[in-house]
């Protein structure tokens, strides 16, 4: 369509039909078609397609239909989805045939994605709460992302992998042998994007705390530090509780059970270990941590900040769908987790 508006513009403009077809690489006679065409039936006729033009479809409407309904809402005897192949044996079709379906309509059943629903009783109250202070820091504050990624392992490949080359990704062996693990606590600056980090041996609240001790002078008073944490048990310890009392410029906001996305820290972790760890050869835990440490090193240089948009209504719009799609499916199985209400409290 775009190559004929082309044509009947240039025409329009009083270029010659062979004059068109040189700039615009077609047939003569294909410049004269499409200026006739314009001529009888005006400009709209552009945008029409000719009746009996094209190849006409094998199957019909009726037949994709029910392959489609398949495909959603049958399994395959001993497989937990159709493939292109089963399905096409069982309907009598090719395998091409199933895949242009599926194409068409947009499935894919070979992919899934995990996901998990909160039933944190005080999910609405959270979700507010912390995405308020994305939305709208407050004032003469720094906002924080903390977490801990803990049992990052040391991993040495049993065999050299194959190096990245024309036609080839990279290639590492799935043997491994494990030289120890490493913890790491950070902090995400939410208005600048710069990441805190020390690495720890342990996972406890004493490793916490000396790591608020490091926030506590890495950002000196008076500006308050607003910390966005999930509901893990260390945050909440006993002498944790004792040692934020003694200091109300530390301000926690806790995330929803169940809800690791709303906190932005986890989205650099995911950096990390795409980047830095993942694809890494590892013979002792140093080299794990100065790993990590070039890469903190990298990222502090030109520091991106992760920006927030979702309201907090759209996210309730999308839970609720969600929601709806469970209880449909499987009744209760949404309902707020005890658990939940008594960590809480």
């Amino acid at each position: 369509m775009v190559l004929r508006a082309k044509i009947v513009r240039q025409a329009a403009a009083g270029s010659s039909d062979k004059q068109i077809a040189v700039d615009l690489g077609v047939h003569p006679r294909t410049v004269a078609l499409w200026r006739q065409r314009v001529r009888d039936e005006g400009v709209a006729g552009i945008w029409q397609v000719a009746a009996g033009r094209g190849r006409k479809p094998t199957f019909g409407a009726t037949t994709v239909s029910d392959w489609i309904e398949r495909t959603l809402h049958t399994q395959p005897d001993g497989a937990t989805h159709w493939s292109t192949r089963s399905l096409g044996r069982k309907v009598g079709v090719s395998k091409n045939t199933i895949h242009r379906a599926w194409r068409d309509h947009q499935l894919k059943p070979h992919l899934t994605k995990t996901f998990k629903l909160s039933r944190d009783p005080q999910f609405v109250e959270k979700l507010t709460d912390v995405v308020g202070v994305y939305l709208q820091p407050p004032k003469d504050a720094v906002v924080l992302c903390v977490d801990e990624k803990s049992q990052i392992q040391a991993l040495d490949r049993s065999q050299p992998g194959l190096p990245l080359k024309r036609g080839r990704c990279g290639t590492f062996t799935h043997e491994y042998k494990r030289h120890g693990t490493t913890c790491l606590f950070a902090a995400l600056h939410v208005g600048k994007g710069r990441v805190i980090a020390e690495h720890y041996p342990r996972h406890r609240h004493q490793e916490f705390l000396r790591f608020l001790r490091r926030l506590d002078s890495e950002f000196p008073p008076p500006s308050s530090l607003h910390l966005i944490l999930d509901n893990y048990a260390i945050h909440g310890h006993a002498r944790v509780r004792t040692w934020l009392r003694q200091r109300p410029r530390f301000v926690l906001h806790f995330i929803p059970t169940s809800s690791s996305w709303l906190n932005l820290i986890e989205r650099w972790f995911a950096e990390l270990e795409q980047k830095a760890v993942r694809r890494g050869v590892f013979r002792s835990v140093e080299e794990l941590q100065a790993a990590i440490d070039e890469f903190l090193a990298a990222w502090n240089d030109e520091p991106v900040p992760y920006t927030w948009t979702a309201s907090v209504d759209r996210i309730l719009a999308k839970v609720e769908r969600c929601r709806q799609r469970l209880e449909q499916i499987r009744p209760g199985c949404t309902q707020p987790d005890p658990r939940a209400r008594s960590l809480a409290s």
